[in-house]
């Protein structure tokens, strides 16, 4: 225990040693037992520049500290400090704490060894008196150990024991890159925390997809519903970059800013009332000229925003930059009378995934779309007859003509038993030119923005496979959730480009029968 009278041995805080002594003992003890003045006067950190300060609240952590719950996901932009945060609230909570286990996770070992330094350097940097109150008993491994039986330890994951504290840095980019370790922190990490401990997961955003993204929109369902949380239930946080101060150009020369830019500046002063002073768009325009693509991502205005662009590896990133630019995703409306062409990708116990189409003019319009998985064929002809479009023609990938060992039938025979009269679509020999067709045909179309949602995310999300050993992405896509959506979506576009040089040739109108008596 640190003792009352060690007060005249913390020189550095003027506000305790600048009263008569015959106060100093009894406001020592009492700042000492509280948590929030210990955060903001016992530790030192070294900023952005390198140099060694006194580590204080920003207006984030403030905020964040306030309205913490058990569990939390936090949605911001970039520098904003959280897991320096986190790093002094657990070695605070390590050290002022009898037996508490503490941890962080990181993205990469690289990332590790530095938040361990950050852990080992703030304590180095304590006063004295507290270091020889609560000294360690073991440091290795990225582990500090205290006498107080309290420890707080910093990896990639980890699984055994029970932590009250768990941390985990930019678990979005987890998520998106290693899938299989983000289910092992999951399953793992985060079980080991009890109901009354704390878990707090940040990350910039990744792509609408993972454990990550999954918690951020179950935590916004539940702030819209201004539900009453349980313990296991995830509080939302989002940080956007316009309320940093930190975030403006001081200097008072002129930036031009693209008309572009500053036509979504309006919008988000109309749609969200979010009204940014000039010196906050000029930081915005400047900054937006190295990061790109990338802006929105690393600097959100609003959570949609976030996790509006695709991950690191997307195929068709460019091309839904232009489609939001140019509104192109949007509602749009069913032409009567107008023939809806089907584009599939066929799984057998995997997802099975249809686009629905309508040519209008010269106009794609993408007025649908449905996924599904583990039914037969005739649960989807009755799911066609539902929706009730005037089908011109159903198109499949070739191996739709595959004979099937268990019938001896094809699928495509099997279909038109159900009533879906298949069109096959050749196949290709390089996926490669499955999703070149793809990129040139998603600047003619427009999405309708409800019904094709589910679809839209499978499009934006579908990425090259991540190679972690080489910290490189591969030549081939990944196969997960988005590939049969995004499968369907090329069936569509190399039908699109077979037929009469690009265009539909329409077949003879066939309704769907009525299916309902079928499996």
């Amino acid at each position: 225990m640190i003792k009352a009278q060690s007060a005249e041995q913390f020189p550095f805080i003027e506000s305790i040693t600048a009263l008569p002594k015959a106060q100093q003992e009894r406001v020592f003890v009492e700042c000492l037992d509280n948590r929030r003045w210990r955060l903001n006067n016992l530790y030192w950190i070294q900023d952005k520049n390198g140099k060694v300060v006194r580590f204080r609240f920003n207006w984030a952590q403030e905020t964040f500290y306030n309205e913490r719950w058990f569990r939390n996901v936090i949605l911001k932009a970039r520098q904003l400090g959280f897991t320096t945060f986190m790093t002094m609230l657990e070695l605070d909570a390590a050290l002022f704490g009898n037996n508490i286990k503490c941890g962080l996770i990181a993205q990469d070992l690289d990332a590790a060894e530095a938040i361990f330094n950050k852990i080992t350097f703030a304590y180095d940097q304590l006063a004295p008196a507290i270091r020889d109150a609560i000294p360690t008993v073991r440091s290795q491994a990225k582990m500090l150990e205290f006498k107080n039986g309290s420890s707080i330890r910093v990896g990639t994951s980890f699984r055994s024991g029970t932590l009250q504290y768990l941390h985990i840095s930019e678990f979005g980019k987890i998520c998106a890159e290693r899938p299989d370790r983000a289910k092992e922190i999951v399953t793992g990490a985060i079980e080991a925390v009890p109901q009354d401990g704390m878990v707090s997961i940040e990350s910039t955003a990744e792509g609408q997809q993972g454990y990550f993204y999954d918690y951020c929109e179950r935590g916004q369902e539940l702030a819209r519903q201004e539900a009453k949380l349980t313990h296991l239930d995830y509080k939302f946080f989002f940080f956007p970059w316009w309320k940093n101060p930190e975030y403006v150009i001081r200097e008072q020369h002129p930036v031009a800013i693209p008309q572009d830019m500053a036509g979504y500046f309006d919008e988000l002063n109309a749609k969200h009332q979010i009204g940014l002073h000039p010196a906050q768009k000029a930081w915005y325009a400047l900054k937006a000229q190295n990061l790109g693509a990338d802006m929105k991502r690393e600097y959100p205005a609003t959570p949609e925003e976030a996790f509006e662009k695709s991950i690191e590896g997307a195929y068709f990133r460019t091309e839904f930059m232009k489609l939001y630019e140019r509104r192109q995703i949007t509602k749009v409306p069913v032409q009567e009378g107008a023939l809806t062409y089907t584009f599939w990708d066929l799984g057998m116990n995997d997802c099975m995934a249809i686009w629905f189409v309508q040519l209008v003019g010269r106009e794609v319009r993408v007025i649908d779309y449905y996924e599904n998985n583990h039914e037969g064929l005739g649960f989807y002809a009755n799911k066609l007859r539902e929706k009730g479009y005037n089908y011109g023609g159903h198109y499949a990938p070739h191996d739709i003509e595959v004979q099937e060992m268990a019938t001896g039938k094809t699928r495509k025979e099997s279909a038109a038993e159900k009533g879906i009269s298949f069109v096959a679509v050749p196949r290709i020999q390089d996926k490669r030119d499955s999703i070149e067709a793809a990129r040139r045909i998603l600047p003619q179309c427009w999405f309708d923005e409800e019904h094709c949602a589910t679809g839209l995310d499978r499009l934006k999300n579908y990425r090259k496979a991540y190679n972690p050993r080489t910290g490189a992405y591969q030549s081939h896509p990944l196969h997960d959730i988005n590939s049969n959506g995004a499968d369907a979506f090329q069936t569509f576009a190399m039908g699109f480009e077979m037929m009469s040089g690009g265009t539909i040739v329409h077949a003879k109108p066939q309704p769907v029968t009525d299916t309902s008596g079928w499996c």
